[in-house]
This record gives structure tokens, sequence and C-alpha cells, in this order.
């Protein structure tokens, strides 16, 4: 180790060993930075292994690996924001010294100017007068294609898939700067949801401040992504600025296109018309359910995919069973109309679902799609598409009518290069890492995955991610793989649930022995599951990085 000063506040040093930490922390330093790839040579010391020895120490670290011919905009940025963020005094390092002095005079110049930061790290040993044609542009700075900020991982999304994956990153590797950008003030429990529609939930349980759940070490940027440019490794945000990263996580969500069914905007929660997939307007489903004595509900399921495809049955399911409770049910005309061909995309769930159709005497419309609604003259128009292909439409009355939107990919997604033709993002099924763009990740709704759309599904991806994410960042072969997992506990009835899970290809993936719990049948521990436990799962454990059962396996030779 030999340090050497090149001001009050920032000394470069060779490299480190983990036996250099605690002189170290005695000489007064309180904060480190890498600036080495791991693996460069044997022997050398892991940058996470350096990072918890650090931080045991009581000192601050960063790790900004970089190659002395190809130092980015984005590092110097990077290394720009953790000479202004870290306690003072800082010590870099890397082989020799020459890449952290090289940082250093490339982040100061615009401050300081060439003559200054050359003399300065002259005078500890570096000629840098190479790197002069360089220090101009730095000197410039605030050009209009300049990053604002820049980060180790850039999570897009503050959704349940974005904040597991942040909090399950944060939780493996502290030291790592992880920024979320999400213009929500307010994050949701979407899978709660279709309990307040059942009269179960109350809606102000699902809906927290977005400032409460975000991870602790993670950065909140409160905007929206305008466009993506991972050809340069940032993201350009509505307002104009640019963030730029190391690595990007892609997880912001689905688009629910309410204006692709006709008249459905002007009257959704009046006139009878409602939806579990809005929080304001899922109160109103039960208001519904308790008001009709006697009449048709409808319940709607538009073409897949969609988040949650078992949502709309759901609502169907709970709705009778308050109507049957109610001996009502011979009063309640109950249609299902769905735009697929089958019940449930799983076959060995359909049975159990099949004794409660029939239990509600519910009418099953395969191949109906809605695509309009008239509110106050309480009628809804189908297309209904038949064996043979052709296509009709029928009117249909209702007093009650549940629908589930359309949906898509955001629009930023969809007119991207990370989209594949079908707009979602084009990602490995297996990995989640990008097709095209290596330091690029997606999951939750709008990733390009064959999965069910679900917050199961997100919970189990997020340390999938986080793990391949630090691989990636490492220069490892990532070790992780996911399987398609999904769960959609299907609320037949108040107090029991068909706990439906399954993977790629229609797997079934059972978390429980079927000795405790059956999936393919109603179970009533399944409903304390869905209406106790999981939601401080959710809360407590998936948004603080607690991987209850989700674990990922990791391959032994991940190197």
């Amino acid at each position: 180790m030999d340090i050497r000063r090149i001001d009050d506040d920032f000394s470069v040093s060779s490299q480190i060993g983990l036996e250099n930490i605690l002189e170290i922390a005695a000489l007064g330093f309180r904060s480190l930075v890498s600036n080495r790839p791991d693996r460069e040579e044997n022997g050398q010391v892991e940058a996470a292994s350096l990072c918890l020895a650090a931080e045991g120490a009581g000192l601050r670290f960063r790790h900004i690996p970089v190659t002395i011919s190809a130092i980015s905009d984005n590092d110097i940025a990077l290394f720009a924001a953790a000479l202004e963020e870290l306690p003072k005094p800082i010590l870099a390092f890397c082989r020799s010294g020459t890449r952290a002095a090289t940082l250093w005079a490339l982040s100061q110049a615009a401050r300081n100017g060439s003559d200054q930061v050359l003399a300065a790290t002259r005078s500890a040993g570096y000629d840098l007068q190479a790197l002069r044609a360089r220090l101009p542009a730095a000197r410039e700075g605030g050009g209009s294609d300049r990053v604002a900020a820049v980060c180790d991982v850039l999570v897009v999304g503050g959704g349940a898939a974005g904040i597991a994956t942040a909090a399950s990153l944060l939780k493996r590797r502290s030291c790592l700067k992880v920024i979320i950008v999400d213009p929500s003030d307010r994050h949701a429990y979407q899978p709660g949801w279709t309990m307040v529609g059942g009269g179960i939930f109350r809606p102000e349980d699902t809906i927290r401040p977005m400032a409460a759940v975000i991870p602790s070490g993670a950065k909140w940027e409160k905007a929206a992504v305008g466009a993506f440019d991972p050809d340069r490794d940032r993201v350009e945000l509505s307002d104009g600025r640019r963030i730029g990263y190391r690595a990007m996580v892609a997880a912001p969500g689905i688009t629910l296109d309410w204006s692709a069914i006709e008249g459905l905007e002007e009257t959704l929660g009046r006139n009878g018309v409602t939806s579990n997939y809005r929080s304001d307007t899922a109160p109103y489903t039960w208001s519904l359910v308790q008001n009709l004595k006697r009449g048709r509900a409808i319940f709607t399921q538009p073409p897949m995919p969609i988040k949650c495809a078992g949502a709309p049955q759901k609502a169907m399911y709970l709705s009778g069973d308050h109507w049957h409770r109610q001996r009502q049910i011979g009063d309640v005309s109950i249609e299902f109309h769905n735009a697929g061909p089958v019940l449930f995309g799983v076959k060995e769930y359909i049975p159990a679902l099949m004794e409660y159709v029939g239990r509600y005497r519910a009418d099953l419309n395969f191949g109906s799609r809605l695509v309009a609604v008239d509110g106050p003259g309480k009628v809804a128009r189908f297309a209904r598409t038949a064996a043979d292909g052709t296509v009709t439409e029928e009117k249909r009355g209702f007093d009650m009518i549940h629908v589930c939107p359309p949906q898509k990919a955001p629009a930023f997604v969809r007119e991207s290069p990370l989209a594949n033709q079908a707009g979602w993002i084009d990602v490995d099924e297996a990995t989640l890492r990008h097709r095209r763009f290596a330091n690029v990740f997606a999951l939750g709704d709008a990733a390009g995955t064959s999965n069910a759309k679900t917050a199961a599904a997100a919970r189990k991806q997020a340390p999938i991610v986080a793990e391949n994410v630090l691989a990636v960042l490492d220069g490892r072969s990532m070790p992780a793989a996911y399987d398609g997992y999904g769960s959609c506990p299907l609320t037949v009835e108040r107090g029991k649930i068909v706990l439906a899970e399954f993977g790629y290809g229609g797997k079934l993936l059972p978390t429980f022995p079927t000795w405790l719990i059956d999936g393919t049948k109603p179970s009533s521990l399944a409903w304390y599951l869905k209406s106790e436990a999981l939601p401080p799962i959710y809360w407590h454990g998936m948004l603080k990085g607690r991987e209850w059962l989700v674990s990922p396996e990791l391959k032994k030779a991940a190197a």
C-alpha cells in the first residue's frame, strides 16, 4: 500500500488488502473508493469483500471499476458524485494509483482547471500530461448532452418489482449507489384490491407513501422516464435530465388501456360500471355487490397478457359468494365474458373452479371481448369470435359490470430500443437479462417473459435479478435462473382459495406440500395465507429485501 496525497480531502493508493483496512481507518480516512475491476490478477481481493471489511471498520465504500483506456463520461460522473457524497477524507485505489488519480483529474478539471489538477497529480508522482487534451471538455461541462446524475444501478419503476429488486441488491451489497426513478408519490399493494372489491380489506390498507418503501441506501428520483438510451448507458427523464448507470433494472409496470373500450372512461366508477384494477373503484365494486338484489352482473376479461390473469374471475367468485350467502343467487344472473378460449391457463386448476362456476350459476362466454360500454344506458357491447374465426357483435344489458381493461407495455417502453416486436422488454426468460444490452435487466409486468404477471412472480424474480446484476457488474457469469414461477390465489369464496402456483409451460410449482395445501383444491389455509400472511410478507419482507421462500438457487461455479 503506497498512499499519496492529492489534496486535503483526497489521496490515492496502490492495491490494498483486507489487512490494510484498519490501518486506513486509523490514519483518519473516512471513505474508500475502489477503481480496479475484480479479477485483474490472481489473488486480488474482490471489491465485495473489501466493502464488508470497510463498513465493519466504519468506512464508507464505493466501487467504480475502470480500465485506463476506456474511462467513460459515466465513470467520470460517478467518481465526481462519490467525491461529493462520501465523507472526507477519501482514499481511492487501483493497481498502482494511476487510474484513481486520472479519475480525480478528469472529474475536478471543471472546478479547478487543467493546470492545477495536473500539477496536483504530478506532485503526487503521477504525470498525466497525456490527459490534457481531454481535460478542456471536462472543464466546459454542463452541456445539454451531459448526465445530471449517475449510479451503479438505475431502477426504473417504484412498484413491487422495482422496490424489491433495489432492496435485494442493497441487502447483498450496501455500498452500491442505487437510484430509483418513479413519478408517483404513493405505492400500492395491488393484490389487495381484489379483497377490497370483496369487502374484506379497506382501500387505505393497500396504499402507502412512496417515501416509506424506498429502501435505505437508495435514492428516489421522483420523475418519469421519457426515453431509454441503452447505447450510452443512460435514460432521459421527461423533464430532459439524463441519468447514467453501470447497470439498469427496468421494472416500469404495465399500462391499463381504459380508452381501448369505447365509453368506459366516461362511466367508470358510476352507472354500475366498476373495476378492481383501480384502488378508487374497487370499493364501488363491493357497494354494487351489496346493493344488487336481482338483475344481471357481468364480469369481463380481455385478451392476454394482463396482470393477475385470475383477478377478473376472482371478482366474480367473491361477488357470487355474497349473493349465495344472501340467498339471492337465483335472482342475480352472472355472466363471465372471457376473450380467451379457456377459464384458466393451467388445466389442473379448472375442475375446482368449475365447481364454483356451477355453484354461482355463472354463464361462461369464451371468445367474447368487451368493446364498448354505455353506462347510462346500462348496455355492454361484445365482439364474439366463433371457432371458425368469424366475429359478430352482441349487446348485453347489465345492472352491474366489472371490467378488466386491455393492457400493454408503457409507451416509452414500446417505442424504445429495449422492446421486442410485441412491445415488451426483450429479455432472456431465465436470466432476465436483455438479449442485446448486457447491462440491462427487466422484471415484473413489462418484461417480455411468458410467465403470469403477478406480484408473486416479481417476488421470485427480484433476488434472481439482484444476483445476476451483481455478477455482471463484477464480470462474473450469472448464477441465478428464473423458472417462470407465478402464483394466483383464486378467491373462490370468502374463506377459501384455490392456490394456483405454476411456472413456464404450466408446470406446477407448489410452495407447500400437498398435505398442507393442495393448490388444486379450495383451501382455508390458503385463504389465511392471502388475507393474513401475504400483506405483511409484502410490506415487511419483499419490499425490505427479505427473501422468505424465494431465495434463488445459485450455480456453484459462477466464475
